[in-house]
């Protein structure tokens, strides 16, 4: 048998093998999807390249601003050094001293938008240079009219010593600038065609896409066409179709009803051979006595074969155990066939039910066992609905004792009921307890008949769970497992508020 991933490839192939509409509206949409995926590709490389030259254009406008900012800076220190030198008034003086203190600040701005760029880097320098060069020039003139010497100041001014630096510095300024534009110009350039490039990828694949997408709606609008009259012939085969299913539900019925009749019937049979069996054990076990009686006396006048005495003593004993445990066994699992059978054939009788107080019903019942597992009983929040009483106390009882059964001894255990509504008119019912768990792979494995999981310590013949989710689907309702082992199990069942029940008494 293939497994399902191998199967639907071969489907796929063999769908992609006939020529059929289906299969042409499939390569065309393939088609298209391929298309927009490339399409998003290129236009995320050619996003990333635009963004890439934005980067680099953004980064030499910086550059130029902060180095015209230097010069400037530089300028306005002049500015208020030569009124100071004029007027002699200290105000001058502040902004003076606020230029030549911002100076550094904007030097290390420029070097750090410079970066590994060999020109931003080498006009950085020269800028650093001659900017020492001219607030040295301008200290000096300012200290010499600070100490009375304003002939000397005018003196070193009027030697074009600074005007030299400045002329140096607006060259310098002018140079880079050249240079920078210059790359401003490539860069926009370059950024300029890769967003065109993109514009004009994604023209072209945005028409493909529309032929594609206008091909596939004809083809569709033929295909639905194709269908409607499909439609119209499947309506005409179908006008005698709802008789057909009743016709068939009732044989359906009526073949349920037989399967359960043969069960029963069959669970009948089988008792019959199986008490002549028991019975036939019986005699069996007395003749082993007798004659086990007469090795005995015979022992007591001569010496009697071992393996006669091994045989009547031990293998016969033992073999007759073996036979007793199977019809017990067997014995249990007609009782067991026979009660389902019975509980398919009973009627439900919708009523109003309270779960605590059944839950409390079935504690005491098995009181003995709680107090001998030293198991806490506990009923939480609860809620009521209306349901068959017998299934539920049945279902509720089950697992109750489920959970007694299966407990950890040597510690002290918890047993916890609780329910609350659910939307959509269903209740939600969770047993809770701390006992031994369920491995997850065992969660569906022991809703099954004669399955069981786990260490197999605890008698039972693994039909109890697989009655009661046959009685909790019976109901309309499901049974889930949340568990591992150490950890505890918590059975969750949910139910419809209110039983709806057919004429039949089903629902």
């Amino acid at each position: 048998m293939l497994s399902p991933v191998p199967r639907s490839l071969s489907q796929f192939r063999q769908f992609l093998r006939q020529g059929t509409l289906g299969r042409s509206v499939f390569l065309l949409l393939a088609a298209a999807m391929t298309l927009l995926l490339l399409v998003n590709v290129s236009t995320f490389i050619l996003i990333q390249r635009t963004a890439a030259f934005n980067e680099q254009v953004d980064a030499t406008w910086q550059l130029r601003r902060a180095a015209r900012g230097v010069i400037l800076n530089i300028k306005d220190a002049e500015t208020a050094q030569r009124g100071y030198l004029l007027t002699g008034q200290s105000s001058f003086l502040l902004t003076y001293d606020q230029g030549r203190d911002a100076a550094p600040r904007m030097l290390e701005e420029l070097k750090r938008l410079a970066g590994d760029d060999e020109i931003g880097q080498a006009s950085a320098e020269a800028l650093t240079r001659l900017s020492g060069d001219k607030f040295l020039e301008m200290s000096q003139i300012i200290e010499q009219v600070r100490e009375g010497q304003t002939q000397a100041a005018l003196e070193q001014v009027r030697s074009g010593r600074g005007k030299l630096l400045m002329d140096q510095l607006d060259a310098e300024i002018t140079t880079l600038d050249t240079q920078l534009g210059g790359r401003l110009l490539s860069q926009t350039a370059q950024s300029e065609g890769s967003a065109v490039f993109t514009i004009i990828v994604n023209a072209v694949a945005g028409g493909l896409i529309v032929v594609l997408g206008v091909i596939i709606v004809v083809m569709i609008r033929r295909y639905l066409a194709d269908m409607s009259e499909a439609q119209d012939r499947l309506d005409r085969v179908n006008a005698g179709l709802e008789d057909t299913v009743k016709a068939r539900t009732a044989a359906l019925t009526r073949a349920n009803e037989e399967v359960q009749r043969f069960a029963y019937i069959v669970s009948h049979d089988l008792r019959s051979p199986l008490v002549n069996v028991m019975g036939y054990t019986a005699e069996l076990e007395q003749v082993g006595k007798t004659i086990d009686k007469a090795i005995t006396q015979a022992e007591q006048v001569r010496d009697v074969d071992k393996e006669v005495i091994t045989a009547v003593r031990e293998d016969l004993p033992e073999a007759v155990g073996f036979i007793r445990a199977s019809t017990q066994k067997m014995d249990r699992l007609i009782n067991a066939i026979l009660k389902l059978s019975r509980e398919g054939r009973r009627g439900l009788a919708p009523e109003q039910i309270d779960v605590g107080q059944m839950a409390n019903a079935a504690a005491d019942a098995i009181r003995h066992q709680l107090d001998e597992t030293n198991t806490e009983f506990v009923v939480g929040e609860m809620t009521t609905f209306e349901s068959d009483r017998l299934s539920i106390e049945q279902i509720v009882g089950n697992l109750i004792e489920n959970a007694v059964k299966y407990s950890e001894p040597g510690k002290p255990n918890r047993i916890e009921v609780s329910g609350r509504d659910l939307a959509g008119g269903w209740v939600e019912f969770r047993i809770a307890d701390n006992g031994r768990g369920i491995a997850p792979k065992d969660h569906e494995r022991i809703f099954e008949l004669f399955r069981r999981s786990g260490r197999q310590d605890r008698p039972g013949e693994g039909l109890g769970l697989a009655f009661v989710r046959n009685s909790v689907r019976r109901l309309g309702g499901s049974i889930d497992v949340e568990s591992a082992l150490g950890q505890g199990s918590t059975f969750v069942l949910k139910f419809p508020k209110r039983l709806i029940l057919d004429e039949a008494g089903e629902i």
